[in-house]
């Protein structure tokens, strides 16, 4: 499934940029950054469950939130792109 993340980590609280790069590592092995603080992903089923739950480990609750888009198998009419595209190529292999 095309899942799309974004996340807003409190970089002034203790542990603040610690939590924000943990996050991004974590995104960053399944899938692509395509802003700042924005993923493109392809996910099976069990591989968003462990993504989420070792997200889910490293936020402070209280101060910081992730969410989740998922855009179903239709997302290519869902996404639109102006200027540079930073987004997967779904068109070419894809290393997971």
């Amino acid at each position: 499934m095309f899942v799309l993340i974004t996340y807003d980590v409190n970089i002034t609280s203790p542990y603040g940029e610690k939590r924000l790069r943990n996050v991004a590592r974590a995104c960053l092995n399944y899938g692509k950054r395509v802003q700042n603080s924005v993923f493109e992903c392809i996910l099976t089923e069990a591989q968003f469950v462990v993504l989420r739950d070792q997200l889910k480990g490293i936020i402070d609750t209280e101060q910081d939130s992730i969410r989740f888009y998922m855009l179903g198998k239709n997302w290519k009419r869902k996404v639109e792109t102006l200027g540079k595209d930073m987004g997967l190529d779904f068109t070419g292999e894809l290393i997971i």
